[in-house]
């Protein structure tokens, strides 16, 4: 399994609205298309105004696909056009698991 990481710099103080927004209208239409949502986190300390998104994939294929067929939902565009007037940056990144990693969801 590979782990996405996406982190995006919000305006400052727009994190609380970036997250309702989310809620009210992206969460159904995201979860149709992304099966894994393994967490979502706002920094607290280091750089501030962070939301960080972890998603899970068997692969980088299910990836490409899963996020190609989000790409072509109409219930999406208008989403993430609302969505820019939050966000200042975005990365993502793709983690892969050392030999040692325990599979996501299992006890440590």
């Amino acid at each position: 399994m590979i782990v996405e990481q996406r982190t995006y710099t919000l305006r400052p103080g727009a994190v609380a609205p970036y997250l309702a927004f989310y809620l009210s209208h992206g969460m159904a239409v995201q979860l149709r298309h992304l099966k894994r949502l393994l967490g979502c986190y706002a920094t607290e300390i280091g750089p501030l105004n962070q939301v960080v998104w972890l998603w899970g994939y068997e692969d980088f294929e299910e990836r490409t696909r899963c996020r190609g067929e989000l790409m072509r939902d109409p219930d999406w565009r208008p989403y993430t056009e609302k969505l820019r007037e939050f966000i200042v940056e975005q990365e993502s990144r793709i983690l892969m698991p050392t030999t040692f990693s325990p599979p996501i969801g299992s006890a440590t």
